[in-house]
């Protein structure tokens, strides 16, 4: 007969499984299972046993099998007994040496670069850890004793509806918190949209999509997966050319902040692309991924302000305060909640609900609005001194796309490029060259330059990764 027994660890410090199996009754089978746990080391020595009533009882023995099976044990020298100090295991009960035992040792990293130029990334010293901390424990002390049950797919609805207030006010966007659903950020929204699997299953949109000429790779590569076919739309200083949009029954766009060559899009195009829904039936995905950094110029307010019916707008924490929050939300047209809630299932399985509520104290009490204020700040000066580092030692070299943002665009001779990516790996400069954000079928002519993220960097580091950066571009004719 199998029996199992779990202490509750008043007494020996550590929770401890038997299992009472075999032949020969309940000493033997008693004997054997504290032997096998000194044995294997899942009672170390010195470790303290129960007494006999207590594991008596917990077994449903009778105290004094308990009592004969610790008497043979430490007649074997598996376990001591003193007056006063109960029994414990022996010091001399060496476990079995095996690789279980083997202290875990994680495998050699491969060392980072010197200096991380890369986009994408905010600088990670900066997260606001006192107010973050702050918001989470008024988060965790008010919260209702059903947050720690499953949690709703569609997000908690306080930062739904703090939410709601926010990109109101931030983005000119028109919602309410029943159209809001949360998820882990950009690519989980694609996943949900589009489907994950070949073929698009899952997902409430179908392909083929018009995307920017220049855009993230990761994304074409997600929705490839999907089975969804990107036609490339051309760009020029304007923004994307949604005149040339098509048969498609969809468009992805950063209108705000075209990624990665800069600049929003023209305000005529934004109508456009807003009666090109209208007249085929079709959907924008609007892409808002750093919407709060601008610097020269007045704040262009969301598209999907201008017909929310017509709009899918998705943004993130990834950029304004960490990627590693994973935090983002969808604002989504009537008609695509229930397919983006079937879609991601019927318990919220990406989200940790206390991070939700963390962010929606955060942000309803004004240290999300502080942050971004601060890091504007920072970042906007960070973009002055590229550009003086740049006149200075690399006059020849233009820099566009700095109007807002966390990156810049640097402008290079034809054909230097990937020497000069090359070279600034070899001197420990990591950055990303311009033709990796390009779409493979485009017919736009291809342009050198290098995408700079000059959030990435701490502060205390960023004079030292400019003056790297200048060391390895191209000199001028």
């Amino acid at each position: 007969m199998d029996e199992s027994w779990v202490n509750s660890a008043e007494r020996i410090g550590a929770d401890l499984h038997l299992e009472l199996s075999g032949p020969g009754g309940r000493r033997a089978a008693l004997i054997r299972a504290l032997r096998e746990a000194v044995r294997s080391g899942r009672l170390a020595p010195g470790t303290r046993l129960p007494p006999y009533r207590s594991l008596a009882a917990d077994l449903n023995v009778a105290r004094n099998t308990v009592a004969d099976a610790y008497a043979e044990l430490v007649a074997e020298g598996w376990l001591t007994a003193r007056q006063g100090s109960g029994t414990r295991v022996a010091e001399r009960a060496e476990p079995l040496r095996h690789a279980a035992r083997v202290p875990w040792k994680a495998p050699p990293r491969a060392r980072g670069p010197r200096h991380d130029l890369r986009q994408g990334t905010p600088d990670a010293s900066s997260f606001p850890r006192t107010a973050w901390l702050a918001s989470y424990r008024r988060a965790l002390q008010q919260a209702p004793n059903e947050v720690f049950g499953p949690g709703d797919p569609a997000g908690r609805v306080e930062l739904r509806e703090a939410l709601t207030e926010y990109l109101a006010r931030a983005r000119g966007v028109r919602t309410e918190p029943g159209r809001i659903v949360i998820c882990s950020g950009f690519a989980h929204a694609l996943r949900l949209l589009f489907g994950q699997d070949r073929g698009g299953g899952g997902g409430v949109l179908r392909g083929p999509l018009a995307v920017e000429a220049y855009g993230l790779g990761f994304h074409r590569e997600l929705l490839d997966t999907a089975g969804v076919r990107t036609v490339p739309l051309p760009l020029d200083e304007r923004g994307a050319q949604v005149e040339r949009l098509g048969r498609e029954r969809a468009v992805l766009l950063t209108p705000a902040h075209q990624f990665p060559t800069g600049g929003p899009l023209d305000p005529a195009r934004r109508a456009a692309v807003v009666d090109w829904a209208r007249a085929r039936g079709g959907v924008i995905v609007e892409d808002d991924y750093d919407g709060e950094f601008r610097y020269d110029r007045k704040p262009v307010g969301a598209v999907q302000g201008l017909d929310p019916e017509r709009v899918i707008f998705v943004g993130s924490v990834s950029k304004s305060l960490s990627p590693a929050l994973r935090l983002g939300w969808m604002v989504l047209p009537e008609r695509y909640v229930d397919g983006v809630l079937a879609a991601k299932g019927e318990r919220e399985a990406w989200v940790s609900v206390l991070d939700q509520l963390s962010l929606a104290d955060f942000v309803s009490g004004g240290s999300y609005d502080r942050h971004v204020r601060r890091m504007r700040q920072r970042y906007r000066s960070r973009r002055d001194r590229l550009a003086a580092a740049l006149a200075v030692h690399a006059p020849h070299v233009e820099v566009t796309g700095v109007a807002a943002g966390l990156h810049a665009v640097l402008r290079l001779p034809p054909g230097t490029e990937r020497s000069t990516v090359k070279a600034a790996a070899w001197q420990g400069v990591a950055l990303d060259g311009l033709a990796g954000f390009r779409h493979p079928d485009t017919a736009m002519a291809a342009r050198d330059g290098l995408v700079v993220g000059y959030a990435t960097p701490s502060e205390h580091a960023y004079e030292a990764a400019l003056e790297a950066l200048c060391g390895v571009l191209p000199p001028g004719e």
